[in-house]
């Protein structure tokens, strides 16, 4: 069954480069200005936005050391059976590097600048999405989240690709799609998305910067031939791709089958409750809401940001099962229906942008 035509997600407008003049210091205030926010305590939400190293560096350690510890393992397990869970766990590891440098990328993890680069830089080339130029895209999605044509980061648009979705468990489409954005960007003439939103004065770091991606990667493949293995790629690369299933499930949570065009998070965000492993996989934006309402808040806080607005959102999704209970007849569904979408309820008495 063909899909049904719906809206054209490509970037255009009369604003479309509006988010370029924004510096990472002040388009919260933009987005809070144009979308709807919970009431929040200005003292208590002061000491959410105040920065520190210590809880950063404690959880960016933890990571790195299991991914490390996994790696050994997986490494002495090369060509026995156990290799197969030793490289799902550390691929698994290496794969959520996507969502440290999500966080990374606004700046708010680290109070020191150079800390926060250092590893943002470093998880942006493990997840192939040059920093440069994810850190004006993101910045397009959170100001412009799910407005078509203006939000580069719809990752389903309606109708959906089902196909799609599933191979990006292993990140076949995505990954494909990055290292085309590579080749485009590495070439000097940037994509059509990134001329609406990458300013000029950042378009030479953009191109240099992907070409010293492509460096590495065609290093990396000119070693496995030279050595006979395919180790080097195993934990280096190919790890997002073999090791994406946690970071696609977790990632389309966010807002998949959810209302567009609104400008209101809690209308086209989820926030879902997940156990401790989940949450530290995740870091902790399993609460999306908030981290939409208040960018500026690091994700060390989030949790305490969700019971300051918690009454004026929706019910939280229980859990990673019961949000993809919800998703997958959702995306099905909008391949008939595009129009249609998961409405979600506010509570009695929550404050409304749209009356």
């Amino acid at each position: 069954m063909s899909a049904v035509a719906w809206k054209d997600y490509a970037l255009k407008g009369e604003d479309a480069n509006a988010a370029t003049s924004l510096t990472w210091d002040d388009f919260e205030n933009k987005v809070e200005q144009a979308w709807y926010s919970c009431p929040v305590d200005r003292k208590t939400f002061k000491q959410l936005i105040k920065l520190s190293d210590s809880p950063a560096l404690a959880h960016i350690g933890m990571w790195l050391a299991f991914l490390v510890a996994s790696g050994v393992v997986a490494w002495f397990s090369w060509g026995a059976w156990w290799a197969i869970p030793a490289f799902f766990i550390y691929g698994t590891l290496y794969s959520v590097a996507d969502h440290r440098h999500h966080e990374l990328s606004h700046g708010t993890p680290f109070k020191t600048r150079w800390q926060n680069d250092v590893f943002f830089h470093l998880c942006a080339f493990m997840t192939l999405r040059e920093g440069f130029y994810y850190r004006w895209s993101h910045t397009r999605h959170h100001t412009h989240t799910l407005i078509v044509g203006k939000d580069p980061e719809i990752a389903a648009p309606r109708p959906p690709d089902v196909l799609g979705q599933f191979l990006d468990f292993f990140f076949i489409r995505d990954g494909w799609v990055q290292v085309k954005r590579l080749a485009r960007n590495a070439s000097g003439d940037l994509t059509e998305d990134g001329k609406h939103f990458v300013p000029d004065q950042e378009r030479r770091k953009v191109v240099l910067t992907s070409r010293i991606y492509l460096a590495l990667i065609a290093t990396l493949i000119a070693n496995c031939f030279l050595f006979g293995t395919i180790l080097p790629l195993m934990f280096v690369v190919g790890p997002r791709f073999y090791g994406g299933f946690f970071a696609q499930a977790f990632n389309l949570t966010q807002h998949a089958g959810l209302d567009e065009d609104v400008r209101d998070h809690r209308l086209n965000t989820r926030t879902v409750y997940m156990n401790p492993v989940f949450n530290f996989l995740y870091a902790s934006m399993n609460y999306h809401i908030e981290h939409h309402m208040f960018p500026m808040v690091p994700f060390y806080n989030l949790p305490r940001l969700h019971e300051m607005i918690e009454a004026d959102c929706p019910v939280p999704y229980p859990n990673l099962w019961s949000a993809w209970k919800e998703i997958v007849p959702a995306l099905i569904r909008q391949r008939r229906e595009p129009a249609w979408y998961v409405k979600r309820e506010l509570p009695p008495g929550a404050g409304r942008l749209y009356q």
